[in-house]
């Protein structure tokens, strides 16, 4: 016999099918089981569109009445771009409602529920939930605080090393992390690299798996020393780009370098301070403008930068078993460092996949 947790995977594998569409709202897949049979599917499609309960109910095959209803988030009871779902849920008779976890969106935060079991109906909550909170923790980050969920990305050698002491970098892993990491570009609205990346490497900072999902490029350039014949600057007319660089050590040849930017499509931010760009003050603006999830590919320095602004959610650190040694080689987080090994961060919630010869450890940052 199917259990609940059989439907609410089904629920889950269908919340995938919006990865990329759906920011800043969350994934969410619903299924709808009568008689022991899925008489209805469905899942939230894209910002704007139809949330995934009304359409599992739209794409039911019979009378849902009576039928339950699996769904990965609680259901929402306002009136946004649609109409609370459980106007909809209620409408057509269901008789119980499995909820894999709550939603901390104010607007919602266990009023759906409560709703629901006003009117009669059964619901019970926490099924299969750590995996339905995983699936959506860029959008619980971003509800409650309104910046950014961060995730650090870095590949290396077996021996710690982000580069040769040349400074080469391609390629430390192979195809199939490299593949990863482009669907793992999908998964988050922006981008970020530092200056540094740009100059060396002159990335396109792209997502390949899919058309018309690329996230937004962020580049922390404090100087503007972004070449306006790069890459990242010739398409910026079509995969939008934002520079972040620090007014106050601007000259006049930085100040004509940022209408050249402008006129060429991109968005040049000006951060407070003296040096380098105030991260946290970043996160806040980019909150602003909708990008609730970003994967920061920078080099050591920014990489350290982050995570001494506290601004780094999760990590993943792609490892290859291969050596290159060198004292200058760079690895893959610098800045000041802590004195103590009892001061180290630890990764929750950790996962571990082999891609090909290289591994891919993930987790959340412990303290975030």
């Amino acid at each position: 016999m199917i259990q609940k947790e059989d439907y609410m995977r089904r629920a889950l594998a269908l919340a995938g099918n919006g990865c990329g569409h759906t920011s800043p709202n969350p994934m969410v897949g619903c299924v709808i089981v009568k008689n022991d049979r899925i008489i209805g599917e469905g899942w939230h499609a894209y910002c704007g569109g139809l949330h995934a309960e009304r359409n599992a109910l739209k794409n039911c095959t019979e009378d849902p009445s009576g039928a339950d209803l699996y769904v990965t988030l609680e259901p929402c009871c306002h009136y946004g771009k649609t109409p609370p779902c459980t106007e909809a849920i209620i409408q057509n008779k269901i008789r119980k409602v499995y909820v894999g976890c709550m939603d901390p969106n104010p607007k919602v935060a266990g009023k759906g529920v409560e709703i629901l079991r006003k009117q009669g109906i059964l619901v019970e909550t926490g099924v299969l939930e750590a995996e339905c909170l995983r699936a959506n923790e860029v959008f619980f980050h971003y509800i409650t605080t309104k910046t950014p969920f961060v995730a650090m990305k870095y590949a290396m050698t077996l021996d710690g090393k982000i580069a040769a002491v040349t400074g080469d970098s391609r390629w430390v892993t192979g195809e199939a992390a490299r593949s990863y990491v482009h669907a793992l570009r999908k998964r988050y609205t922006g981008i970020m690299a530092g200056i540094g990346t740009v100059m060396a490497d002159d990335p396109l900072l792209n997502c390949r798996t899919e058309a018309g999902v690329d996230p937004v490029r962020i580049i922390c350039d404090s100087c503007l020393r972004i070449p306006l014949d790069s890459q990242l600057v010739k398409t910026a007319g079509k995969i939008p780009l934002i520079v972040a660089g620090v007014p106050a050590r601007w000259t006049e040849v930085q100040q004509e370098k940022e209408k050249a930017l402008l006129a060429a499509g991109v968005t040049v931010l000006h951060s407070p301070g003296e040096k380098t760009v105030d991260l946290p003050w970043l996160m806040r603006e980019l909150g602003t403008r909708d990008i609730d999830g970003i994967l920061l590919e920078g080099g050591g320095e920014l990489n350290g930068a982050a995570l001494e602004a506290g601004i780094v959610q999760k990590v993943y650190a792609f490892i290859a078993p291969k050596l290159i040694g060198g004292t200058g080689a760079k690895g893959p987080v610098g800045g000041k460092g802590l004195e103590k090994m009892c001061e180290a961060r630890a990764l929750t919630d950790i996962e571990i996949q082999q891609l090909g010869q290289d591994i891919c450890i993930s987790g959340r940052l412990g303290g975030v």
